[in-house]
């Protein structure tokens, strides 16, 4: 059974090193205190040597060893990383770019997700796979191939393009249906025959919007095709055992609609890597975490992390003292029943020899090693905490759909980037110890009081309809600029902006006037100073009153940020990017004016998130700064990592961790809901 309390381990790939290293390998992971770990997710050449013989001597020699030393095996299959010989017998499995030039193999992920000869061989390996260890007792879980469309998520060749027919056949039945969608009468770009459509190739202008956005739509079901496939074959073979994928959602990764992804998962899974130039990367961490645990609708696991640099950024920088613990317990923080690593042993050949690991080259006498045995050891002492849940009453609209729309070429203006905008409002609730969940527009809404919408360029009738309904019936809701605009097609919704919202808003725009890099719009305010960047337009009261206004220029006097009474409930308008010190104001007088208050008052720079138990709540007090914080908590409380009782007043040295449990009976004062469940139940 997969280990109970918090799972703790990482990618263990044994077959890079010789076999008298693997006794040393089992020794330091009990001294480390790892119970999983990720095996076999890069071993396909050595599994099957030759197109249909096998050899899984080495797989079973590992597994037999990770199980008499009490440690889990999340088993992989292979199939991100085909071997050479499949590549030469079959070289039309090989992906074509954008451009039309064939990629090599050489690399991982180096195939065409719609390959029909990729497919029979990634489903065969998955089948020996699942029924040679159907009943291994080291096997606990299944993960499905590795960080899906990684490298791959789109291929321009020839079986693309068949697929992609299929797949719009499928979504629109005849091409009148596809025509109209398309709004191919622009250009002339009207289709006779299905074999006259293509992927969205390189061409000589703009291709067409929609013929875009549903060639996204159908490279991310293309991968989940595959994905439910392997899972299939699994299922199959050990209808018991769970099955996950790794996610990347994190800043630099927006291929795949997780939220078509995730209910077809046992346990959802994510990989995630702080981004260097970032100097708040932790921000970054605590959304995606907030995103993943969304999708999962509960606990989750953290599959890839790394303890100190990657190898895949332009500079890549160890981290700083504490990182490591402080990145971890976040995402524990934030639902994550399970923290693993990239990888276990750090490697000495290859195109990530220079990323970190919990072993570094280094060895044990090492900075890494001393805080990844500390951690550990957190992590023993959090073991109830599993299961628990972030409970919220803010929920942030987040649509992939609307992204990859968004983003498209000839949009008023390129300088828009819908995760830079999903931040910015992100960012005031992080800083005021405020839960947050995503949410799917369509999701149900009714355990919220508040809900967001910073970024929703496109939306479809039914999800312009659960918000505006959600606000009708009494809850706040607050939209940002360019919001509404477009429908599931990208066919723009006409009779002026903010489309969709427009009644539910109360206001109308009828021209938008986007800012150019470094100019800014000054805005009214009680203390003077505002501005707004990114984004300005022309608003028309339809019933809302301004809260404020474009000062000076061609915009002077007319409405910037709006709010009106909308049914039982409130709506706002935010109609350019106001400053960050403007946006936090502003934001700070939405939640409140709904009901919603902070976790607890904790110091600028302590993060406070609370996950809620049966018996107990668990509060995570994370301090990122260089000084020490006093926190004010409830009485009959316990400091997790130190077995301690602590008083009402809680102390967090500079850069480290507390994790306080407050029985039921201290815990009255918080006005929260929330479910509670096993990751792996």
């Amino acid at each position: 059974m997969i280990p109970r309390g918090i799972a703790y381990g990482g990618d263990y790939n044994p077959e890079q090193w010789p076999e008298e290293v693997w006794a040393e390998d089992m020794r330091l992971m009990a001294e480390a205190g790892v119970t999983m770990v990720s095996v076999g997710i890069f071993s396909w050449a050595l599994l099957e040597p030759k197109e249909g013989e096998y050899d899984f001597t080495l797989l079973d020699r590992v597994l037999g060893m990770l199980h008499s030393h009490g440690i889990a095996a999340d088993l992989a299959t292979p199939t991100a990383a085909p071997p050479a010989w499949f590549f030469v017998k079959h070289p039309e499995a090989l992906p074509v770019d954008k451009d039309g030039r064939g990629l090599s193999y050489g690399s991982r992920q180096t195939f065409c997700p719609s390959s029909p000869a990729y497919r029979e061989a990634a489903l065969r390996m998955a089948g020996e796979l699942g029924r040679r260890y159907a009943e291994h007792p080291a096997v606990v879980m299944w993960h499905v191939h590795n960080e899906y469309g990684c490298h791959n998520a789109e291929c321009y060749c020839e079986e693309s393009a068949a697929a992609f027919r299929v797949w719009l056949r499928e979504r629109y039945g005849g091409l009148d249906a596809l025509n109209d969608a398309w709004g191919t009468r622009f250009w002339s770009q009207w289709y006779y025959d299905w074999d006259e459509i293509i992927p969205p190739r390189a061409t000589g202008a703009v291709p067409n919007p929609t013929h875009q956005l549903d060639w996204r739509r159908f490279c991310s079901d293309a991968l989940l095709s595959l994905c439910e496939a392997e899972r299939e074959v699994l299922r199959e073979a050990a209808p018991e055992i769970p099955a996950t994928t790794n996610f990347m959602v994190m800043h630099n990764f927006d291929a795949l609609d997780y939220w078509r992804w995730a209910p077809k998962l046992d346990v959802v899974s994510n990989d995630h890597y702080l981004q260097s130039t970032d100097p708040e990367s932790h921000i970054d961490l605590a959304l995606s975490g907030d995103l993943v645990r969304s999708l999962a609708g509960g606990p989750w696991l953290l599959m890839e992390h790394s303890t100190g640099a990657v190898n895949w950024q332009p500079v890549n920088r160890a981290k700083g003292p504490g990182e490591l613990r402080r990145n971890a317990l976040a995402h524990v923080a934030r639902g994550a029943d399970g923290i693993a690593y990239f990888q276990w042993r750090a490697a000495k050949a290859g195109a990530e020899q220079w990323h970190s690991a919990m072993l570094p080259h280094a060895g044990t006498d090492s900075q890494i090693w001393r805080d990844v045995v500390r951690l550990g050891a957190d992590l023993r002492a959090l073991a109830e905490v599993r299961g628990a849940t972030v409970p919220a009453q803010v929920a942030i609209v987040w649509d992939w759909n609307a992204r990859w729309a968004l983003e498209l070429p000839s949009q008023p203006s390129a300088e828009v980037r819908f995760q830079e905008l999903v931040r910015a409002w992100y960012e005031p609730l992080w800083r005021s110890g405020v839960a947050v969940d995503f949410v799917h527009p369509e999701a149900d809404l009714s355990s919220y009081r508040l809900v967001l919408a910073p970024s929703l360029y496109l939306v479809d009738d039914e999800g312009a309809a659960n918000l505006t309904g959600f606000a009708e019936r009494g809850g706040t809701l607050a939209v940002g600029f360019h919001s509404g605009a477009v429908d599931t097609n990208c066919h723009v919704r006409l009779g002026g902006y903010p489309g969709a919202f427009r009644e539910a808003l109360g206001v109308r725009t009828d021209e938008l006037f986007p800012l150019l890099p470094g100019e800014s719009v000054e805005l009214s305010s009680s203390d003077g100073g505002a501005t707004g960047t990114l984004w300005s337009e022309r608003v028309r009261l339809e019933g809302a009153e301004a809260v404020s206004t474009y000062t000076r220029g061609p915009l002077d006097g007319v409405p910037a940020v709006t709010r009106n009474s909308f049914g039982a409930g409130t709506t706002w308008y935010l109609a350019t990017r106001p400053d960050p010190a403007t946006l936090a104001a502003l934001l700070d007088r939405i939640r409140t004016e709904a009901g919603v208050m902070p976790v607890l008052s904790a110091p600028e720079g302590v993060e406070a998130v609370l996950r809620r138990g049966t018996d107990a709540d668990y509060l995570f007090l994370i301090n990122h700064t260089e000084a020490a914080a006093e926190i004010s908590v409830s009485g009959e409380a316990t400091e997790l990592l130190t077995g301690k009782p602590v008083p009402e007043l809680v102390t967090v040295p500079a850069g480290e961790v507390a994790v306080v449990r407050e029985p039921r009976a201290a815990m009255s004062s918080r006005p929260l809901t929330g479910r509670t469940s096993d990751t792996f139940s």
